[in-house]
Parts: C-alpha cells; sequence; structure tokens
C-alpha cells in the first residue's frame, strides 16, 4: 500500500470510529438493542461506576437495557473524539458528551468522558472497552452549583458523590 493509500485508509479509519461512538449514543437513546450489541467484540468489557460487564456482549446489553429501564427520554451530544492508532486494527479513544437525561421525574444533565479502545473484526470497527467517566450529573435546578460543588454527581435517590473527573489545577 502506497503512502497516500495509507494516509487515506488511516482517515476512513478515523471516519468509522467516530461514526461508531455516534451510532452508540443514537442507539442508546432510540433503546436500539440489536444495534448497541454490534457495535461491541464479543468479549468486550464496559465500566460505569461500580459495574464492569464483559465475557460476552450480550452481558453489556442486558446492563444497559436495565439501566435505561429506569430513565426516560435520554439525548446524548458528543462534543469531541480523540483517536490514536496503536496498528491498524487496534486503536484507543476519548469521547466527549453531554447528555440530558429524563428520570426519576426530573430532567437531569451532566458531562461525561468515554474512555474507548477499539478494534477491526471482519473489517468493521467495534468498542473492545468502553468506560464511563462523569464530570457533574443532576437536576437542571443544580447546574448552577454543579461544577463548583465537591460532589458534582447527584443521581436521584442517591446522595451526591464526587466525579469520576475531578476537576484539578
Amino acid at each position: 500500500m502506497s503512502d497516500i493509500e495509507q494516509r487515506i485508509q488511516r482517515l476512513e479509519d478515523r471516519a468509522a470510529i467516530e461514526d461508531l461512538a455516534v451510532r452508540y449514543f443514537v442507539a442508546t437513546d432510540d433503546d436500539d438493542y440489536d444495534t448497541l450489541e454490534s457495535q461491541f467484540t464479543p468479549d468486550a468489557v464496559f465500566k460505569a461506576g461500580n459495574f464492569t460487564g464483559g465475557k460476552d456482549r450480550q452481558s453489556i446489553v442486558a446492563f444497559l437495557r436495565e439501566a435505561r429501564a429506569s430513565m426516560g427520554v435520554t439525548i446524548h451530544t458528543p462534543n469531541y473524539c480523540l483517536v490514536t492508532f496503536e496498528d491498524n486494527d487496534q486503536a484507543s479513544g476519548i469521547v466527549g458528551a453531554h447528555l440530558e437525561i429524563a428520570m426519576a421525574g426530573q430532567s437531569l444533565f451532566g458531562a461525561v468522558r468515554y474512555i474507548d479502545k477499539y478494534s477491526r473484526l471482519e473489517g468493521r470497527w467495534q468498542f473492545s472497552k468502553r468506560e464511563l467517566k462523569t464530570f457533574h450529573m443532576g437536576p437542571w435546578s443544580d447546574v448552577a452549583s454543579s461544577l463548583t460543588s465537591e460532589l458534582k454527581v447527584r443521581w436521584p435517590g442517591t446522595p451526591p458523590q464526587t466525579a469520576d473527573l475531578p476537576y484539578s489545577k
């Protein structure tokens, strides 16, 4: 493969990984569990808070389905996607996003970062690892103080918590 062909392939791979991240958000918002399942490698791992899932993508989808059962409308809005290629079939990335979630009769707003590993299997990029880290989350009424408080994460029905990604100078 010539240099220009390699460079074009890398651009196509980057676009495919960015599309993967957006497809995940759209499928989550639409409760499209078949699409969600197809986004993960068979041995993928997903981490969110105290949950670590893996061994098979079905356990990840079961976790996402259970989490979504307590939510109404969700809007996942990706802000950026940073991709680093390890080789032609492996990459890592960071996806930053804002979330709007209807939950427990409230509208929640937050900012998160996904720490990802990607693998190309059978010509298609998939998540081999996805870890959700929270900057802040809480009811709209708390947004005015959620970034200035020590306890930035405020899920309904749970005590306020520190962020997974605390601010540091």
